[in-house]
């Protein structure tokens, strides 16, 4: 009897399994479009009214011949293309264990990008959104679930995310490669790709019901640099009408962009090492052996680099010249965007601990920083050493982009900080990652958060909490995501991320001593900074070094 209750709960697990999965499928059926390349084929999905059209290739393969080169679009084919599935993933180890991936495997042949539009068959001129992923340009995906277009497609948007080369097939630079390449650079290839995917969008959006004139790119942490270089770039800065950031710029000391001379240096040194002596040895290598000997080098990535192409000079001396796309910018970054102990390096939160660390971290200036950062008590003391911390890893570098954007443009530029903790995990053998996903416990104890750590704002900003299932989201979760989502959603629109029912928020005017900002959180405010003197230290600090 016993084994006849476990077989029929089987069954009734795998029926509904079934059901659901049948359900799905049943909620749509095929769309063709026609884009520049020829004819494709998606999905209408007529529960969310949303279209999906995923794996497109928007350039060649950068394989054989190909690889290490800049992008060229893609070629023509003939009959219908199937574009229902995700493509495969750049190259990349798990160097983050907490990213999920939905993609096709991992394959040198990437560039594919991603569409979900919710167009009928009389709109046109939609507002675009083309996301870029982040995972310090070594690891992520567009298909990745806490990017899905579909709920931002839900409000008037077309969405698009698109994959680029990551690690030693992304952004490797070498002597030979820049002899060879008729621009005389190298490296880039990710960032280069990224423009490319920006061109098949101005050629091919309309398609979809978009407005080639009306698009907007954002990105997190990679992502958000990536938007910051697209801005800069002389090849990408009439492409779009609108940038958002979420923590992240190519700014000194964040994966800021090394003069080519030295990357090259780097390159020549790398294939030295691994006992290769020539461009041709290396490329004539196979995808497994690069992996490995890039693998086996410890390196996490390679620089980008002022290649005298995609990037002439650096951010500052581009945005200063007035040089970068002239849009507006919504940027910000997270209130604990890294631990306090990435700081403290083990040392207690005390003050004599924080004060012995900040003098041995800043022996020149350690007395203005200790000034800076109040920290009497051990709660002070964390807060200090959380800020230390993320101000050194990423928020310096976003303040720095938005302070710039503001003096060198007439154009909105709109801060943010993002505040809302995280809410529990449903599985207790699980702790948060460091990439905004989640990791195996494994005898680990995660801190204790202090405030909303990287990455973890994604999901609430793209309306994917439903695609997010580790998380046990609350109803004040729900209210963050609607709220953050509707600014992004008004700021794609129209260049203001205000609208009813929000707080109102107001643009960052270049020099005020006080700018103001958002905090985004279950009650969410505007501010005025009071912390500038913070940033005007790293400012000078970072610049003097």
């Amino acid at each position: 009897m016993k084994s006849y209750l476990v077989f029929f709960l089987i069954m009734v697990i795998l029926q509904a399994s079934s059901i659901e999965t049948s359900a799905q499928i049943n909620n749509s059926f095929d769309v063709q479009t026609k884009i520049k390349n020829g004819t494709i084929e998606g999905m209408y999905d007529t529960k969310t009214g949303v279209q999906k059209y995923l794996g497109i290739p928007f350039a060649q393969p950068p394989v054989g011949d190909l690889r290490w080169k800049a992008p060229l679009p893609a070629k023509n084919w003939s009959g219908i293309k199937e574009t229902k599935h995700f493509g495969p993933r750049a190259m990349q180890a798990p160097v983050f264990g907490d990213m999920n991936f939905r993609s096709d495997g991992i394959s040198e042949d990437c560039l594919y990008l991603n569409v979900w539009t919710p167009v009928k068959r009389n709109t046109k001129d939609l507002p675009v959104l083309v996301y870029f992923y982040g995972g310090g340009y070594v690891a992520g995906d567009g298909s990745e679930p806490r990017y899905d277009g579909e709920s931002m497609a839900q409000k008037g948007i077309v969405v698009v995310t698109v994959n680029y080369r990551l690690g030693i097939f992304g952004f490797y630079s070498h002597p030979e490669l820049s002899a060879e390449s008729n621009y005389k650079g190298s490296g880039n290839y990710g960032l280069l790709d990224q423009n490319m995917a920006l061109q098949w969008v101005k050629e091919n959006i309309a398609a979809f019901g978009g407005d080639p004139k009306k698009v907007t790119i954002a990105g997190e942490s990679a992502g958000s640099i990536s938007v910051s270089y697209q801005m800069a770039s002389p090849l990408s800065r009439d492409l779009i009408a609108g940038a958002i950031g979420e923590s992240g710029a190519g700014i000194n000391p964040t994966l800021a962009p090394m003069p080519l001379n030295e990357a090259e240096v780097v390159g020549k040194e790398f294939a030295e090492n691994a006992g290769i002596n020539s461009l041709a040895e290396l490329r004539a290598m196979s995808t497994k052996e690069i992996y490995e000997i890039y693998n086996e080098s410890g390196r996490f990535g390679f620089p980008v680099t002022i290649d005298g192409y995609f990037l002439p000079k650096t951010l500052p001396e581009i945005f200063e010249a007035k040089e970068q796309a002239q849009v507006p910018l919504m940027a910000g970054w997270n209130s604990a965007e890294i631990p306090g102990m990435a700081f403290m390096q083990g040392k207690p939160y005390t003050k004599e601990a924080f004060i012995e660390k900040v003098k041995e971290t800043y022996p020149e200036q350690w007395e203005e920083v200790l000034a800076l950062h109040p920290h009497q008590s051990p709660e002070e003391v964390e807060w200090a050493a959380t800020n230390l911390a993320a101000d050194r890893f990423i928020a310096y570098s976003t303040w720095k982009w938005l302070d710039l954007q503001a003096k060198n443009s007439d154009q909105p530029v709109y801060r943010y900080l993002y505040s809302k903790l995280r809410p529990e995990l449903k599985n207790q053998d699980l702790i948060p990652g460091l990439a905004g996903g989640t990791m195996e416990r494994n005898g680990q104890e995660a801190p204790k958060a202090l405030g909303a750590p990287h990455a973890c704002e994604i999901e609430y900003a793209m309306g994917n909490l439903p695609l997010v299932h580790e998380y046990a989201w609350t109803a004040d979760d729900y209210a963050v995501s609607k709220q953050f989502q509707n600014y992004f959603a008004n700021f794609i629109k129209t260049g203001n991320p205000n609208g009813e029912g929000l707080v109102n928020w107001n643009p960052v005017k270049g020099n005020d001593p006080h700018p103001p900002y958002l905090v985004i959180d279950v009650v969410s405010e505007e501010k005025k900074s009071e912390v500038e003197p913070r940033y005007q230290f790293h400012d000078l600090y970072f610049n003097k070094k």
